[in-house]
């Protein structure tokens, strides 16, 4: 569970106090799949990252899985966020130097684990994603949609309890239909949305996706609220 409130971060540039977070009150259950849903600008990031471990709030609590992440020290957070987040950036962040292999490697690098059993994972990542054959190919020999999904084989390959992406609609559309693939009930519902009921391997407890799309009402965090009941009192 995810526990949010009284939520805020702000960012001070010279003298201007950005706020793109404030008095944020949310709670989600295990097992939910959740998009967020704005205009750029109106605070899903910021939100994603402060969830991910990322960044830390200015005030209010954060409280996953009945611990309060924003008291936790910057190298317990590191070692919480190693084992518990999977995140799927907007630009994907992937290392220039590394091959696709390397790059799904890292994140199990924190973990105490053998090199064969990094194998066996980061082979198993690649076979999801269709890039078995593109394992030793460098960021600059792939696609912009080869490069997307080596980012989502890295996000999942340490199986996290909580994966984060932020991203558009073809990210959450490709996440469905692998999911799908994996022998996972999808169910569409309205406004492009897909409800995921996640069963076995590589499905975290919750899913966030950060959906740009401009559905927000002065400054309540989205109409979704009459379709997602555990958002309350969203505001960015």
């Amino acid at each position: 569970m995810i526990q949010c409130k009284q939520l805020t971060k702000e960012y001070h540039r010279g003298d201007n106090c950005i706020r793109p977070l404030h008095d944020l009150d949310l709670e989600i259950q295990g097992g939910r799949f959740l998009a967020l849903m704005g205009p750029s600008g109106s605070g899903k990031t910021t939100l994603l990252n402060l969830i991910a471990g990322i960044d830390k709030p200015t005030s209010g609590s954060l409280v996953i899985n009945d611990m309060d992440i924003a008291a936790l020290s910057a190298s317990r957070l590191a070692n919480w966020r190693s084992t518990h987040i999977g995140y799927i950036f907007q630009l994907y962040n992937l290392i220039p130097v590394l091959t696709a292999y390397e790059n799904i490697e890292l994140p199990l690098l924190l973990h105490n684990m053998s090199r064969q059993q990094r194998h066996e994972r980061i082979t198993h990542a690649l076979k999801l994603v269709g890039l078995e054959d593109r394992y030793d190919h460098y960021p600059r020999q792939l696609s912009g949609g080869q490069e997307q999904r080596v980012a989502i084989a890295r996000a999942i390959v340490t199986n996290p309890k909580i994966l984060v992406a932020d991203d558009d609609r073809a990210m959450l559309k490709y996440i469905s239909d692998l999911l799908a693939r994996e022998g996972h009930e999808v169910v569409t519902a309205g406004d492009g949305f897909a409800v995921l009921n996640l069963l076995t391997s590589f499905t975290p407890d919750i899913m966030f996706f950060d959906l740009i799309m401009p559905k927000i009402d002065g400054n309540r965090l989205i109409q979704i609220v009459r379709n997602m009941p555990h958002l309350k009192n969203c505001y960015v």
